[in-house]
């Protein structure tokens, strides 16, 4: 019986770098553990809280703490522990937030339901409607080529270029994960074609092309309020404490910061981190870039369809970002953009739209964790059970709002916090549920204005590039086998420290120029 021989891998073919043929990373012994014992830890702090609410059991002063704010206290630590282990499912654990919070009267039924229908409930679905027809059409792919060959004569620019793609695509890609998809193959094949195939054959290349793609993908995402999730839950907690974010105020302090982090990672790691020599700057593998040519005729003549859809994309950014100006909502604008893709030929007339609904990839699991999320937040802003802790520790600690760098150290503080528990933690909400709260009772409780004081923090959310569990296109990052985790966390941490100040910097000095009041000092 005669056998096929095995096709020697061919280093320049992009269909060898698809995500399915990727493995993921088995968890740890620790969190092996934790995702065991989650559930059953999570259901008996809830309890214990809870029974403190019903007065079985006194922890604090029934004068200080409302008798509602011990069962909020319970769902808020029992979700967290379920969302952090993934004992279960991550829609999941909120579909039983949404049960409990009614069940236990922390939220009514109607109010509960209606977060479903939250605006920002609407731009999220909207947005993935738009990347679907961004996808769809083939318009991104053909994009992502067209650019990485404009600049395949210098590998600076090779670098820079998928930099200008993230920050592209993160206007309407909030899925960190399907900028991967979109990128890893070409990437991974300039990679090779500077020698670089991962294992024994890595080099600076290859460490540089793939780590500075995972930065500038979780970067991108902070230069956008709909870069991911985590972004429209700590907009939807700064609006109901009274501070509401616009999508134009959000692009104004954020995205010209991102492309600041991108060049200063760019800088620092293929000048000191992972210095690139002159040697490994020269293409190793012959016809490779020709090969990225034969892809892009492949595409053919740019069809009417990409063309729709570049027009709607663009239509839609314009308007995003003119918001101020125009008076048009974002999730209008969003939803009105999802119209016209969909829209089929009516009336004999030429057809609008570019994509089917069978054609948009809406992941619904992931806008049911959202919806958990929100009411979550309803719940902490309803009992106020953070801001009843916070104002109880800064008053026993005796912090002075007013004192001479108290907002510059608290600021410092917080942010850090906040960017640092990436290394730690794998799920950006659950970051942003616990710490969000935080930022916003601390600036109530000073007077200081939410959004200038939370809002420069928030672009810590996606700061999640440091080690392979802090996010999954870490853990595929790491997978290419292009870099040890060590050196991972050498250019990742380096980043974060270097973003850190970078951030305090921005705020006093950046931010108050495009009219925000967030001076520190």
């Amino acid at each position: 019986m005669s056998t096929t021989p095995a096709q020697p891998f061919d280093p320049l073919d992009l269909r060898n770098y698809s995500l399915e043929k990727f493995k993921d990373i088995r968890p740890g012994r620790i969190m092996a553990t934790l995702k065991v014992y989650g559930f059953p830890i999570a259901i008996a702090l809830f309890f214990f809280f809870h029974l403190r609410w019903c007065g079985r059991i006194e922890l604090f002063e029934a004068q200080k703490v409302p008798q509602l704010a011990y069962s909020a206290l319970g769902i808020f630590v029992a979700s967290l522990i379920l969302w952090i282990t993934e004992t279960i499912p991550n829609y999941l654990t909120s579909f039983i937030v949404i049960v409990v919070a009614i069940a236990t009267g922390s939220m009514k039924m109607r109010d509960a339901f209606a977060m479903l229908g939250e605006p920002v409930m609407v731009l999220n679905i909207a947005s993935f409607i738009l990347a679907s027809a961004l996808v769809a059409t083939g318009l991104a792919k053909r994009v992502s080529l067209w650019l990485v060959l404009r600049m395949k004569g210098n590998l600076s620019l090779l670098l820079w270029s998928f930099i200008i793609l993230n920050l592209l695509f993160g206007a309407f890609i909030s899925a960190t994960s399907a900028k991967t998809a979109l990128l890893l193959p070409l990437f991974m094949v300039i990679s090779a074609i500077y020698g670089a195939t991962g294992g024994a054959a890595r080099n600076n290349v290859g460490r540089n092309m793939v780590l500075q793609n995972l930065l500038a993908n979780n970067v991108s995402a902070s230069a956008f309020m709909t870069g991911s999730a985590a972004n429209l839950v700590a907009v939807s907690l700064m609006e109901k404490a009274g501070a509401p974010v616009t999508y134009d105020r959000w692009l104004l302090a954020l995205l010209p910061l991102a492309v600041v982090q991108c060049a200063i990672a760019w800088w620092t790691g293929t000048r000191f981190i992972f210095p690139i020599s002159k040697e490994e700057a020269t293409p190793k593998l012959e016809g490779g870039f020709d090969r990225l040519e034969e892809e892009y005729r492949a595409l053919g003549p740019i069809a009417i369809d990409e063309i729709k859809a570049a027009i709607v994309f663009l239509t839609v950014l314009g308007l995003w970002a003119t918001g101020d100006l125009t008076g048009m909502k974002a999730e209008v604008v969003a939803l009105g953009g999802a119209c016209v893709v969909f829209m089929p030929s009516v009336m004999g007339l030429p057809r609008l739209g570019v994509i089917k609904w069978n054609d948009a990839d809406i992941p619904w699991h992931m806008l049911m964790f959202s919806w958990g999320a929100y009411v979550l937040g309803g719940v902490v802003e309803k009992s106020d059970i953070v801001g009843l802790w916070i104002h109880s520790m800064l008053d026993a600690w005796k912090i002075d709002g007013n004192a001479p760098g108290m907002k510059l150290l608290v600021f410092a503080v917080l942010s850090g916090l906040f960017g640092f528990t990436t290394l730690i933690s794998e799920s950006k909400t659950a970051r942003t549920i616990i710490m969000f709260p935080i930022m916003i009772a601390v600036a109530r409780k000073f007077g200081w204005d939410i959004v200038g004081f939370c809002l420069p923090m928030a672009f810590m959310i996606n700061q999640v590039y440091v080690l392979y569990f802090n996010s999954k296109p870490a853990n595929i990052s790491y997978l290419t086998d292009h870099y040890s985790n060590g050196e991972s966390f050498k250019f990742g941490f380096t980043q974060l420290v270097l973003v850190w100040g970078v951030l305090i910097l921005w705020t006093q000095y950046v931010m108050p120029l495009m009219g925000f009041a967030s001076r520190l000092w």
